[in-house]
């Protein structure tokens, strides 16, 4: 069992080794996800729609 301080120290060490992303990398990955997520809302938007107009002739609406 490991006494608070000695957990402290141990998370303290693990944190330093830690090599955090520049900003332009930073940014890059933020522009990476809302691109993304914009494409992939724009597929199920047309997806939700296909499915729709399918439904709609089936049960004849």
């Amino acid at each position: 069992m490991t006494s608070p301080a000695q957990f402290i120290r141990q998370v303290k060490q693990e944190v330093a080794k830690i090599t955090w992303p520049s900003r332009a990398e930073a940014m890059r990955g933020t522009v990476t996800v809302i691109v993304v997520s914009v494409m992939l809302a724009a597929f199920l938007l047309c997806v939700d729609l296909l499915f729709a107009r399918v439904v709609g002739f089936v049960i004849g609406g």
